[in-house]
């Protein structure tokens, strides 16, 4: 489950940045086969406050072709659960790192959004979306990978979305802070690796 504060008054940073995914995932076809409802979405605290390094990452919560245990080092593992409210289990964790995400232009931000939702299998099954050759996370050039991200982000925003949806990221992380008093979201414990015999 996840661990959240909920002031009265600010930001839903988790709850905005959803909002935009769920449009995306309705508007861009390429992106259609994503059912938000088994994707948590999260943010965990930057370590320095630099504006290079991680923005958000993705997590798959299963193993190739969706696979509920994988083989490593001569044991089999299982990955921990992640459950909505209702007690659905989530295929996938997507976490942004704040403030340095938001402390960059807004084109910068939505490709950052589809570049990890692009990562998400064709099948939704909890793997990654898998290319051909020893890199399989982005496939022979990371940056075709990242170019077709920003390609799909402008699609999205071809479609006319309502400002209100997104209008919070043109922001970065003070001025969100001078405009709404607060942010705040939902944060996850990161899954770990479980050892079959003790994963219960």
């Amino acid at each position: 489950m996840p661990r959240s504060k909920m002031p009265a008054e600010g930001l839903h940073f988790t709850q905005a940045v959803r909002g935009i995914c769920v449009s995306m995932t309705e508007r861009v076809p390429l992106l259609g086969h994503i059912d938000m409802r088994r994707v948590a979405v999260g943010f965990c605290q930057a370590r320095k406050g630099v504006p290079h390094g991680l923005q958000a990452s993705l997590t798959p919560l299963r193993f190739e072709n969706g696979a509920r245990s994988t083989v490593a080092r001569g044991r089999q593992y299982t990955c921990q659960t992640l459950l909505d409210p209702s007690g659905e289990e989530y295929l996938y964790l997507l976490n942004f790192y704040l403030p340095r995400f938001l402390n960059h232009s807004l084109g910068e931000k939505l490709t950052t959004i589809v570049h990890e939702l692009w990562h998400i299998s064709e099948r939704f099954d909890g793997d990654l979306r898998r290319h051909n050759g020893r890199c399989y996370v982005h496939g022979p050039s990371q940056r075709d990978f990242d170019r077709t991200a920003a390609r799909l982000a402008g699609q999205w925003l071809a479609t006319e979305p309502p400002e209100e949806l997104y209008g919070f990221l043109r922001y970065d992380f003070r001025g969100l802070n001078q405009r709404y008093g607060t942010v705040f979201g939902e944060r996850y414990p990161t899954p770990k690796l479980v050892p079959i015999k003790n994963a219960s």
